[in-house]
Formats: C-alpha cells, structure tokens, sequence
C-alpha cells in the first residue's frame, strides 16, 4: 500500500487557503470542513501548512490579535511532504519522527492530494486485517 493507492481510496480533493488570508478566515475554513490542517498555497504552488497547533501557538505567544493578522506569519513554511509511490510504512515514520498529522502529496511538484495520520492508521490496521485473514486461511488448509 502507498500513498496514491490511499489517495485512490479517500479521494484527492484537496481543501487549501491562499497565501495573504486572514487567519481567522483559515480557521473558519478548517471547522467548517473538520479538518485539522490546510495547506497554503501560492500561484499554486505549496508554500506552507497552516495547523490547529499553529494556531494555537500563535495564540499562546501573541494573543488572539493573530486572528487578525495574514496566515503567512503563522504557518509552517518548511513542509515536509510524501510522494505518491512512498509506502504506509514510509508515510509513517515521517509522521511519527516529525511529529505532523498531515503529509501533503507531490507529484513533480505538484500537490495532488493530502494524507492525514487517520488515513495511514485506517490502512495499517486494514493491511493487520488482511494479513490475519490469509494466515487463517493458510492454517485451516493445512
């Protein structure tokens, strides 16, 4: 299993924000989609991730007067990203070292979807599924 095949699953609609939003339009744009992260893009290019934790950061060191300000002064602008044909496994490690929930996908540079933590875990555990399934069938025939 690997990231396009996740993606071909899931879907690729990609929910972003533009690069000079108001980061209380980000926010409003993340719990209307119930989502916990976005990225930000630019001319369409990927320029950065805006997350719950950014924010709340933002909001620990100075105040909710950061709702006001644009989201390029927030956001994670080094974004460490995944490749369509990078394993579960892969996607995983990154996660874990990295201690980040979302991986957006590129392609040549091109972002064409967006993996969460949700979906690696939802596919490990159905790979565990798999696996348990064929050993039962292995034992039972023998």
């Amino acid at each position: 299993m690997n990231a396009s095949q996740i993606l071909a699953r899931k879907g690729n609609d990609i929910i972003s924000a533009e690069s000079g939003m108001k980061t209380s339009d980000v926010v409003a744009l993340l719990a209307e989609r119930r989502i916990g992260a976005v990225p930000i893009m630019k001319d369409g290019q990927l320029v950065g991730m805006l997350s719950e934790r950014d924010i709340m950061r933002g909001i620990a060191i100075s105040g909710a007067k950061i709702l006001d300000d644009s989201v390029d002064g927030l956001m994670t602008k080094s974004v460490h990203s995944c490749a369509p044909d990078d394993s579960v496994d892969a996607l995983l490690a990154v996660m874990t070292d990295r201690k980040i929930r979302h991986l957006p996908v590129l392609d040549g540079g091109k972002m064409v979807g967006m993996i969460s933590i949700g979906d690696v875990v939802k596919e490990k555990i159905s790979e565990s599924e798999r696996e348990a399934e064929a050993l039962k069938h292995y034992i039972a025939s023998a």
